[in-house]
């Protein structure tokens, strides 16, 4: 059995070698070919999921692929700072000490985060490592690291001085933990919730109106009550006033086609602070605009007695003083679709903020560019989702009220002057002053998580990394990206984001080709989660079965546009696909103690040939499919070389011609090349081991050639698949006689096309050992009394006259026996008047069928005794 302790040894010896970075390959590498992919860089928030192996495991095997094949290869690994998350994290554990950030002020705070940092990155990084992945490691990058904070810092001020960003008061979606959301970071779920019916009586009249409302905690905000203009039952009251509940404020009844007419009673409240749609309202009828909670979600001046309670606890006590006083006419269930902060899950408000905001028409560029087909989406039906959010694409909020990330890089100075700076400014630039402060707030971490693609390779980063980590050619040789792996939930995160920042500021797209994969989940289907208890932890898999294990079973899983369903089933497959290579490269050396390179023998026998036929066959496949990212195939075409038709037909096919073994040999040593990418440690293992050498004192295969597709002999193909077609029918044939296992004297032939007659002929030992046979005959017309079984291009006939049949005569006989009392009972019952009275019907029902069944066997018995008796 394979043992997975070698995998930190050979990564080991492997990165110390420096195999991952660029020029590793430089013997293999051509002109012009490059390879370049980055890293999705993951939070440092604590560990990696499934989901994370998943991404890295693919992002490999092409990494893997294009670096054997002579590409110049880039792997550009990384991490992200992940401001609300890792400020979350932080927090918490400080909170859990009794310490509020505020006491330790922003910069010991961000120290304690910087702290965390460097224990989260060591883990997340080791953690890669075990899994196998070969990023250039010397070129490791952080979000935060100086090089970066200056290509954000370009990349802000840029967009500043084209007016592509700008600072307004607008209706955002607000945290009251983490501050300001972007629509995308705003998770929607069912809720179950009340709907409060609240009268508004008209100014000097017992006469009301019934507004309905899920939020009664924001009527203090109020500035109309609306209707629709074609509703009649309220077409009179339209111009009209009313009384505000308990504030006695005065405010019109309006008319807007907004309204949804079926919905509460018709009559819907204008809150233009606290609603996107009605800020939309309050713009179109320059209605008052009126906060009436503040950041933190504390109810103000505005909300009489209940000032200083948070909204969301306020509510009973406003509802209750609403019911003593008669304006409550009814409270309803209701269920709703409610917005959560995706970090925190606290309810989200909508909420007049002044922020920062990129404008959509950023998009404008790589939208044109994306219809001209310079990205191609895989699976491709990505590019309608693509496509309908960019149109669509609304001014982006990128402030956050947060001290760990990008603090916004512009300045404000007592003279009322506004600018944007690159440099840490040392005076205004407009009066001279120093008496300026920066924007506290800081950028969305999409912002700079969004310039990846080109900022990892140098573009902004100013003077740093002159003589350190990137290198002027980087922009010119790796960007565009080559390849974008990462799944299709941060398409709008992340990846367009990175489409129109990328092309905003170098004007081509960042990605030729962008995949886009699915999620992992467990085998019932179902997301994972720790309340189900069926999350897979990446580490205890490796640890349980191996790396190369999952790597493989999540590649095989890999299909386009479908769902991974990860299960230990499918963990115990691969691990018995990995015994099933070893033990086929055992056999070799019980046979030979080395083998040489495939390159350097000549093959000549017959097995050899067809053995090698099919690995050519496979390789063409593998290069299709990884060409395509269509990994599961890739992985399956893999998996039926290896498991189909090297160690089940090749191996014992040797057992007929043991001058063969040579070269197969030397082609299961070329396979592991190809096998490399997706099983990298145990490929480099037996690889070794079947060249007499190790790999402390060798190179490795993973910088080694690609196995490339030649052509190949198709006639011995054809004669080997009939063999192999042959071999197969014959034992079918036998399984009929119960000889399943045994040598038979003769079997007879029947070739659909008797051309092949003669090559085949030459084959026959092949046939006789592995079909247990003494003798072939090949024959033109049917054999009577004879076993015979059909396949796709050839008959089989086994005569009965040589056959001892006494054993299966004997077991038939007692088969008839037992099923003919079971039938006579089941026939007397039936026949049984007093039975069939009180029986039900359905018993009744199921012995029939029962019955039928029998005689069905029975007459089937009867036939083949009478066949073998003759």
């Amino acid at each position: 059995m394979y043992d997975k302790s070698i995998e930190k040894k050979y990564y080991r010896l492997c990165e110390e070698r420096g195999y991952f970075e660029i020029d590793s390959n430089q013997s293999l590498q051509k002109e012009g070919k490059n390879f370049c992919i980055m890293m999705p860089p993951p939070n440092v928030t604590g560990s990696l999921h499934i989901g994370h192996a998943l991404t890295f495991t693919l992002q490999d095997i092409m990494t893997r692929y294009k670096r054997m094949d002579g590409y110049k290869t880039l792997y550009q690994p990384g991490l992200d700072h992940a401001g609300i998350a890792t400020q979350n994290v932080v927090e918490k554990q400080l909170l859990a000490q009794g310490i509020k950030k505020e006491e330790l002020g922003r910069k010991k705070f961000i120290q304690k985060i910087w702290e965390w940092k460097e224990q989260s990155e060591g883990k997340i990084l080791e953690q890669m490592r075990t899994l196998g992945i070969t990023p250039a490691w010397s070129r490791l990058r952080f979000t935060m690291d100086k090089g970066l904070v200056n290509a954000v810092r370009k990349a802000f001020v840029e967009l500043y001085d084209k007016r592509l960003i700008e600072r307004g008061n607008y209706m955002i979606n607000w945290c009251t933990h983490d501050g300001a959301l972007s629509d995308i970071e705003v998770t929607y779920k069912e809720n179950k919730g009340k709907l409060y019916h609240i009268k508004y009586f008209l100014k000097d009249s017992e006469d009301f109106l019934v507004v309905a409302t899920t939020r009664p905690e924001t009527f203090f905000g109020d500035t109309a009550v609306m209707v629709h203009p074609d509703d009649e039952r309220y077409q009179a009251f339209i111009g009209k006033e009313l009384i505000l509940p308990l504030s006695k404020k005065t405010i019109k009844i309006i008319a807007d086609d907004y309204v949804d007419k079926s919905f509460g009673t018709g009559v819907v409240k204008v809150t233009p602070a606290h609603d996107m749609n009605d800020y939309e309202v309050g713009l179109r009828h320059n209605l008052e605009f009126i906060s009436v909670f503040d950041e933190k979600g504390i109810l103000n001046e505005h909300c009489l007695e209940f000032q200083g309670l948070e909204r969301l606890k306020a509510r009973e006590k406003i509802v209750q003083k609403l019911q003593n006083l008669g304006f409550i006419e009814r409270i309803e269930e209701h269920t709703n679709q409610v917005g959560y902060c995706y970090r925190c899950n606290n309810i989200v408000e909508p909420y007049i903020s002044k922020q920062w905001f990129v404008k959509k028409e950023i998009a404008k560029e790589s939208i044109e560019k994306v219809a001209l087909g310079e990205s191609k989406f895989y699976p491709s039906h990505w590019i309608n989702s693509f496509n309908a959010w960019m149109k669509d694409l609304k001014p982006w909020c990128i402030s956050r009220q947060l001290w760990w990330g990008h603090q916004i890089p512009v300045y404000y100075c007592e003279c009322s002057y506004e600018w944007a700076s690159e440099d840490e400014p040392e005076f205004c630039p407009k009066c001279k002053n120093k008496n300026f402060t920066q924007d506290p707030d800081v950028l969305d971490t999409w912002f700079s998580s969004g310039l990846w693609a080109m900022s990892t390779l140098g573009w902004g980063n100013g003077n740093w990394g002159k003589n350190e980590l990137w290198f002027e050619d980087d922009l010119k040789e790796f960007y565009p990206n080559s390849l974008l792996i990462t799944g299709f939930d941060i398409l709008f995160f992340w990846v367009a984001r990175m489409m129109f920042q990328s092309t905003n500021a170098l004007k081509i797209l960042p990605f030729k080709d962008i995949y886009l994969h699915a999620l992992v989940k467990d085998e019932q289907g179902r997301k994972m989660s720790k309340s189900l208890g069926n999350v897979i932890n990446p580490n205890e898999s490796i640890q349980e079965y191996s790396a190369d294990i999952l790597r493989f079973t999540l590649a095989l899983l890999a299909i386009q546009g479908r769902d991974i369903k990860l299960s230990n089933e499918k963990l115990l497959q691969v691990r018995n696909f990995t015994n099933k290579i070893y033990n086929a490269a055992h056999y070799l050396l019980l046979n030979q103690k080395h083998f040489e390179d495939l390159d350097k023998i000549e093959i000549q026998s017959p097995l050899g040939k067809y053995m090698y036929a099919k690995f050519i066959e496979c390789i063409g496949q593998t290069r299709e499919n990884l060409d395509h990212y269509r990994f599961n195939d890739a992985a399956n075409t893999l998996y039926k070389f290896f498991w189909d038709d090297f160690c089940d037909w090749g191996i014992e096919l040797s057992k007929a011609e043991k001058s063969s073994v040579k070269e197969l040999g030397s082609i299961f040593k070329e396979a592991l090349r190809l096998l490399s990418p997706f099983m990298p440690f145990i490929s480099e293992y037996l690889y070794h081991l079947l060249s007499a050498s190790k790999l402390e004192n060798a190179p490795s295969i993973m910088i080694s050639k690609y196995p490339d597709f030649k052509d190949k002999d198709e006639n011995i193909e054809k004669i080997f698949s009939l063999l192999i077609e042959s071999i197969v029918s014959i034992r079918r044939a036998k399984s009929l006689v119960e000889l399943g296992n045994s040598k038979i004297q003769k079997a007879f032939i029947k070739l659909n096309d008797s051309k092949q007659e003669q090559e085949l002929n030459q084959y026959k030992n092949f046939i006789t050992l592995l079909a247990k046979c003494e003798e072939i005959e090949f024959i033109n017309e049917k054999l009577q009394k004879a076993i015979c079984d059909v396949s796709e291009n050839l008959e089989i006939f086994i005569a009965l006259e040589n056959i001892d049949l006494s054993a299966m005569i004997s077991r038939l006989e007692k088969q008839k026996e037992k099923i003919s009392k079971e039938s006579a009972k089941l026939d007397s019952m039936l026949n049984n008047e007093k039975f069939l009275a009180h029986a039900p019907l359905e018993v009744v029902k199921q012995n029939k069928t029962a019955l039928e069944n029998l005689k069905n066997q029975l007459e089937k018995i009867e036939a083949e005794l009478g066949y073998l008796k003759g």
